[in-house]
């Protein structure tokens, strides 16, 4: 329940969170007889009962650490006081999904453009993406040039660069060439322009074979070391892609058409009650209408790992989260790190303490879908519901992996703000009234509305604001020309 100072989620919490900063000596409204013993920032926590040493601290109805020594009531929570209880152990028994959530009666539509294949797109766009980093700069010069020359005709042209695709080995370049040509394949480019320098790791006829063979007509390769004007012949390639690309038109669709991605960055200790609940809604009426949603960060369900898995849609499916979950563990372990080392500085200032308590905060955007399909790193979805998408936290890594797989509007909670935006359209929603105030150049949605007017109020907004952008409104990262992707690194570099 909510009141004007603070909020209490679950009747087996042990804490409550302040929604706004409280002095020393201010009573809390949603805990009778409660005086705060000091002062408490918004988005942290309040002792509402006392809370021995050792014993467990309880938020969401579920630990996220014990008290590091007794903890009066009215006191503040954090790190000075409570600590992780998490471990690398796994352990978790199958049980069928429940009912995941009611349908929307009448969800709402889009203008997208239908592709031959039969998937929709959000964009209408030409992706110039280099094999290597040698030729990052050279394909950006082809897009922008492009991008001027075309402006009106498709929906932009945009260079996609990093410094990977040679000096790398095994699996670490299989991630690289996956994650392009999955790029390669997304139904947001109309047309796509592989650059390549000629000797790199990375050979452009082996990317090819990678990209499936409906979107291959779509694709052209220019090799610069063999190019008279790399630039000029560049242009000549991405010419005749706008030629083809420009005769799509956008059309209605339904909801089910759309691919959601959804992410947290830079949350706060309010992300997992208004922003992130918020997007669990968006992803519950688009896998409800029959479409898909992703979740991925896999670090960041640690603690919180047992919800999606009993929400498994079988017990292949249930299995699949367990190796992905444990096989990330692992990567941490065996560098020698515990699994733990999580929230970011950020984070902690925000009000988070312990990775359990961000984790349940953050499954929040997965809604109550059931989880149909567990994917690698760099693979592409296929079945109707919630995807388990395997890439670390990190925010442009694990953005990248979600518009390779084929998200074609991505939801990015957020407490603390950040400008990054990705290949596809990313709507920005803040957790909190002051961060949408103050960043309005980088947010598109303030998510603490949901605390003056309800949920069921929030999330009618937000779905008719992402129909909007499906249909092809500008993001706030779009106008801002605010355009990345980031490949994970796990191996060696020669």
């Amino acid at each position: 329940m909510t009141a004007n100072n603070a909020i209490f989620i679950d009747p087996r919490d042990s804490v409550a969170t302040a929604l706004r900063d409280l002095d020393a000596g201010e009573r809390l409204d949603v805990a009778e007889g409660i005086t705060l013993t000091e002062p408490v920032a918004r988005g942290h926590k309040i002792a509402v009962v006392d809370i021995a040493a050792g014993a467990p601290v309880i938020k969401f109805g579920f630990p996220i650490g014990t008290a590091k020594a007794a903890i009066a009531r009215g006191a503040h929570v954090h790190s000075h006081n409570m600590a992780t209880a998490l471990t690398a152990d796994g352990g978790h028994a199958y049980r069928p999904a429940a009912d995941p959530a009611t349908p929307l009666a009448d969800p709402p539509t889009f203008l997208g453009y239908l592709r031959p294949d039969g998937r929709a797109a959000t964009r209408n766009e030409i992706w110039v993406l280099p094999t290597v980093g040698c030729v990052a700069r050279t394909a950006a010069k082809i897009a922008e040039a492009a991008d001027r020359r075309h402006r009106g005709r498709v929906d932009g042209v945009h260079a996609f660069t990093h410094p990977f695709g040679c000096s790398q080995l095994g699996d670490d370049l299989d991630g690289t060439r996956a994650i392009l040509a999955a790029l390669a394949s997304h139904p947001n480019a109309g047309g796509v322009l592989l650059v390549g320098l000629g000797c790199e790791s990375n050979q452009i006829d082996r990317l090819i074979e990678d990209i499936p063979p409906e979107a291959r007509g779509r694709v052209r390769s220019l090799r610069a070391q063999s190019a008279g004007d790399e630039i000029d012949e560049g242009l000549t390639l991405v010419d005749e892609l706008v030629e083809a690309a420009a005769t799509a038109k956008r059309e209605p669709l339904p909801l089910g058409k759309l691919v959601l991605g959804v992410k947290c960055g830079g949350s706060d200790g309010l992300s997992g009650l208004t922003a992130n609940p918020l997007v669990g809604r968006m992803s519950d009426a688009v896998t409800g209408a029959g479409g898909q949603a992703i979740l991925t960060e896999i670090p960041e369900i640690f603690g919180a790992e047992h919800l999606l898995m009993a929400r498994a849609a079988d017990r292949d499916t249930f299995e699949a989260i367990e190796r992905l979950v444990d096989g990330f563990k692992a990567y941490f372990t065996a560098h020698g790190e515990p699994v733990s080392e999580n929230p970011s500085p950020g984070n902690i200032a925000g009000g988070l303490t312990t990775l359990e308590e961000k984790s349940l905060g953050a499954v929040q955007k997965a809604g109550r879908a059931v989880v149909t399909d567990v994917l690698g790193y760099g693979a592409r979805v296929s079945k109707p519901g919630l995807t388990l998408l395997e890439a670390p936290g990190n925010d442009a890594v694990s953005s990248t992996a979600l518009s390779a797989a084929g998200a074609t509007v991505i939801l990015f909670t957020t407490g603390r703000g950040t400008p990054l935006g990705f290949p596809v359209p990313t709507i920005k929603v803040a957790s909190n009234h002051d961060l949408a105030a103050r960043k309005p150049g980088w947010i598109d949605f303030d998510g603490g509305q949901v605390l003056d007017d309800g949920m069921d109020a929030g999330a009618a907004a937000l779905l008719g604001l992402i129909a909007e952008v499906a249909s092809g409104r500008e993001t706030a990262a779009e106008r801002n020309g605010e355009r990345e992707i980031a490949i994970w690194k796990r191996g060696v570099t020669l």
